[in-house]
């Protein structure tokens, strides 16, 4: 219903990232459970590039088009990518070894990271929920 406008694409945004945030709240409490598993790797959700990543492409603003002769040389112009396609990607981290025997979760950093998250939603229910709060007033005007 809402979609067309800003209202609706803000608050579609707000719920794709409360979902992630949900999502690497469940990574973040499996990799603190197997915190002395031989051998285990830590993993992460990468969401937030890939989606300003679609974001910068629905609006090409203050870039000139590139030049193209003829027709056959490659498009190297970005493709415009729909934000709403945009989908968390779980990755595991066999780069980094900080136990002897293979794992690769430190429960500080976890701990760390569990809470950026945490606060990065109680943020984001809280501009959900002054929006509402917006909509209300008006409507009650």
């Amino acid at each position: 219903m809402f979609l067309n406008n800003s209202f609706g694409k803000t608050m579609d945004l707000l719920h794709r990232s409360m979902d992630v945030g949900i999502l690497r709240h469940e990574v973040l409490a499996n990799n603190m459970a197997n915190v002395g598993t031989d051998h285990f790797k830590r993993s992460d959700l990468t969401f937030e590039t890939a989606l300003k990543a679609a974001l910068d492409s629905e609006n090409p603003a203050g870039k000139f088009p590139a030049h193209r002769p003829d027709s056959e040389r490659a498009d190297f112009a970005k493709q415009r990518v729909d934000y709403s396609t945009v989908r968390p990607k779980k990755v595991l981290d066999f780069l980094t070894t900080s136990k002897s025997n293979g794992n690769n979760v430190d429960p500080d950093v976890e701990a760390s990271k569990a809470l950026h998250n945490q606060l990065i939603y109680q943020l984001m229910t809280q501009v959900a929920s002054s929006h509402y709060n917006q909509i209300n007033l008006v409507l009650r005007g």
